[in-house]
C-alpha cells in the first residue's frame, strides 16, 4: 500500500488526518520527538484501521540532521507527506526574548522547510505524490497579538507556492492549507474560540482537499471570507486594531 509520511505526528490534527488516511487506506509513517507517544498513536491506528505504522524520532528544531532521521521514511511506496509542526509561542515573551523568537520562526518556517526539501526531492524523484503543509491564516496580514508567529506562516505559505511551481511537472501536489482556530492544545485558551473547529471536521476537509487535487485550502471555509475583510482593512486603520 502506498505510505503517508505525517510530521509531528503527535499533535491533535496530526492524528485526526492520519486516522483519515489510514480509514482510507493508506499505510503512515510517525515522525516527531516524542517515540512513546508516537508508538501509542501508531498502535491506535494499527488496532482501529489494520494499516502498517512506523515511528520515527524527528525534532523540527535539528535542522542539521533531517536529512538522516528522514532518511527512513524515503521509501518507495511513500507517497505523500503532511507537514503538521506548529508552535504558537508567546507573542510578548517574543518581543524581548529572541530565544522565543527563534523558536516560534525555526519550528513554523526554517525548519519546517528543511524538512519539506528533503522529502520534496525523493517525491520528484519518484516521479509523483502530494506534499500537504498546514499553514495559518494568521500569515496573511500581521496582526499586533501574533506577528512573529504569523510571519513565519507567512514565510510557510510563500514557500509552499514556489514548491507548487517547482513540483507540478515532476507530478506533485502541493497543498497549502490555510487552518484557522483549531480546537486543540494549542489554541487553548486564544480570543475567537467561539470559531474553533474540531480536528475531526478540520481533517476530513484536508485529506478531501488531497484527493481533489488542490492548491490552497481554508479550514474551515469561513476563514477565507473573514481574511478577505482583514486584508481590505485599510493600513491606517488596521495598525490601530488590537486584532
Amino acid at each position: 500500500m502506498p505510505t503517508v509520511l505525517i510530521l509531528g505526528g503527535t499533535s491533535t490534527i496530526a492524528r485526526a488526518i492520519a486516522g483519515e488516511l489510514a480509514a482510507r487506506g493508506f499505510d503512515l509513517a510517525l515522525g516527531g520527538r516524542d517515540l512513546a507517544e508516537l508508538e501509542a498513536v501508531a498502535a491506535d491506528l494499527r488496532v482501529r484501521h489494520g494499516v502498517a505504522t512506523t515511528v520515527h524520532r524527528m525534532d523540527v528544531l535539528e535542522m542539521e540532521h533531517h536529512a538522516t532521521t528522514l532518511k527512513a521514511c524515503l521509501t518507495p511506496e511513500l507517497r505523500g507527506a503532511v507537514l503538521a509542526f506548529g508552535y504558537l509561542g508567546d507573542q510578548r515573551r517574543a518581543e524581548s526574548d529572541a530565544a522565543e523568537a527563534r523558536r516560534i520562526l525555526d519550528t513554523n518556517l526554517t525548519g519546517s522547510v528543511l524538512a519539506l526539501d528533503v522529502v520534496a526531492a525523493h517525491l520528484a524523484r519518484g516521479g509523483g505524490g502530494f506534499i500537504c503543509a498546514l499553514s495559518s491564516v494568521a500569515g496573511e496580514r500581521g496582526r499586533q497579538s501574533n506577528y512573529v508567529y504569523g510571519a513565519a506562516k507567512a514565510g510557510l505559505t510563500a514557500y509552499l507556492s514556489g514548491l507548487r511551481g517547482r513540483l507540478a511537472p515532476a507530478g506533485v501536489q502541493v497543498l497549502t492549507v490555510k487552518a484557522g482556530i483549531v480546537d486543540t492544545r494549542m489554541s487553548a485558551g486564544m480570543p475567537g474560540a467561539a470559531l474553533a473547529a474540531p480536528p475531526a471536521a478540520v481533517a476530513r476537509a484536508v485529506v478531501r482537499a488531497i484527493t481533489r487535487g488542490r492548491d490552497v485550502v481554508y479550514v474551515p471555509w469561513f476563514w477565507r471570507w473573514i481574511m478577505l475583510i482583514i486584508r481590505l482593512i485599510p493600513e491606517r486603520i488596521f495598525k490601530k486594531l488590537t486584532l
